[in-house]
């Protein structure tokens, strides 16, 4: 089996866990990154660059949406008459014969699918649109299988799973759909595809409308007080999260190693699935508490003259405001350098003046160019201009290898940096990291 663009954030964790199936399987990725050479240690072949003859010797040929169908590649594939697969398509197979959680949602769907491991137990079958630390985006074995659903392509349909969770369901991808209606409208098709039953947030108006229209049970978290997982006395700080979860009567304190309020209600939603799974609550509880946390979501890159510089995902602007809340509380008395790439064109087009006021929760705001922009419309430097910040605490840097000195040259002891966006500004993070211990 062969993967175009193997090392994409949803195929990483699709050629991990063919690897570890046993399948032979060989890739191709357009240059040499980290992860490449992961799945190298994992069995698999990579070619570093695309080219028509990678797919010869291959029986299936695996692309994911962002691949074009004039692709070299796929050209070659179909003029052999190869069988042809997207990414979800050949998942959905391999999941075959596994009673299937799928996680779902705007935000926070990676995360909540890595915890969801975390309380059912690593050695359950699993793919998620990141890494977990220390074990990697995917893993092989017996139990539920836990797969990350991703709504932005409609890729989700192609799953039948017997639990679903569904975070929240929020303004985006509105490129693919046009407009909210029609993105309710296939998050209910995809929770009617769900056999056994849904766990969705009691806190999400659209949420709470979602269950009211499935035909499964459905078994609600939140801080609302009729939640059947109902999170009181939640609490985030530098060593993670606190809350007590009230649970069929009974009160269970549950600790998440990882900061940030909204990671504390993902996890209540994986504590809730894993239960009506019929896990011990107990259990799930004490795998929660080691959950290791995921690659670009409040990840600590390192420390460089006394500033601390954290990477994330954040691209939407919900996202981005409680990921720069987090960090406000982790900067204390220091102050918060937010570094930040706009992720495409569209939703700067849908969120400009949003992105703007969630930026502004930092003290200091260096933007750069937009992550695959396409057509007319917004870009880094109006971005900026929105900012309502003063002019001497915002920069926009159109060439990324200046970026890090612009953060360096701003920053001091004490501070907090982190980068916010797709995953190319992890890059960055790791350059500012660099430039900080060569000026301290």
């Amino acid at each position: 089996m062969h993967l175009v663009g193997c090392g994409g954030v949803g195929m990483t964790g699709l050629t991990e866990l063919l690897l570890h199936m046993g399948i032979p399987v060989s890739g191709s990725e357009l240059r040499a990154d980290p992860t490449l050479d992961r799945l190298r240690r994992l069995g698999g072949t990579v070619h570093t660059g695309h080219d028509a003859s990678n797919v010869h010797g291959a029986d299936t040929v695996v692309y994911s949406t962002s691949i074009p169908d004039d692709h070299a590649e796929l050209v070659e594939a179909r003029r052999l008459g190869l069988q042809v697969l997207h990414r979800a398509e050949a998942l959905a197979i391999a999941m075959r014969g596994h009673e299937v959680l799928a996680v779902a949602g705007t935000h926070g769907k990676t995360s909540t699918t890595a915890m969801a491991v975390a309380a059912l137990g690593f050695d359950v079958p699993f793919v998620v649109g990141g890494e977990i630390t220390g074990i990697g985006n995917a893993g092989y074995g017996d139990g539920t299988f836990v797969v990350e659903a991703d709504e932005s392509d409609r890729s989700f349909l192609n799953f039948s799973p017997h639990a679903a969770i569904v975070t929240n369901i929020d303004s985006d991808h509105l490129d693919t759909y046009g407009d909210m209606a029609e993105l309710r409208d296939t998050f209910l098709e995809f929770c009617r595809r769900v056999s056994g039953f849904l766990v969705t947030c009691a806190d999400d108006p659209r949420c709470r409308d979602l269950a009211a229209r499935v035909d499964v049970p459905v078994h609600t978290y939140g801080l609302d007080p009729d939640a059947d997982l109902r999170v009181t006395g939640l609490s985030s700080g530098v060593n993670g999260v606190r809350y007590r979860a009230l649970l069929g009567g009974n009160h269970h304190e549950v600790e998440l190693p990882v900061p940030g309020n909204h990671l504390g209600l993902n996890s209540a939603a994986a504590l809730l699935a894993a239960v009506r799974l019929g896990r011990p609550v107990d259990t799930v509880v004490a795998g929660l508490a080691e959950y290791p946390g995921v690659g670009r979501r409040f990840e600590l890159k390192g420390i460089g003259g006394g500033v601390r510089v954290y990477d994330d995902y954040a691209c939407h602007h919900t996202s981005m405001e409680a990921s720069l809340r987090t960090m406000r509380d982790l900067a204390g008395d220091g102050r918060l350098l937010a570094v930040c790439q706009p992720c495409r064109t569209y939703r700067l087009r849908d969120f400009q003046d949003e992105m703007a006021a969630a930026l502004a929760l930092a003290d200091q705001v260096v933007v750069t160019s937009v992550f695959a922009p396409a057509g007319p419309g917004p870009d880094g430097a109006s971005l900026t201009r929105a900012v309502p910040l003063p002019s001497a605490a915002k920069s926009y840097v159109d060439d990324w290898s200046a970026v890090s000195d612009e953060v360096a040259r701003r920053a001091r002891p004490g501070d907090l940096v982190v980068t916010l966006g797709a995953p190319a500004v992890s890059a960055i993070a790791d350059q500012i990291l660099d430039a900080l211990r060569r000026s301290g």
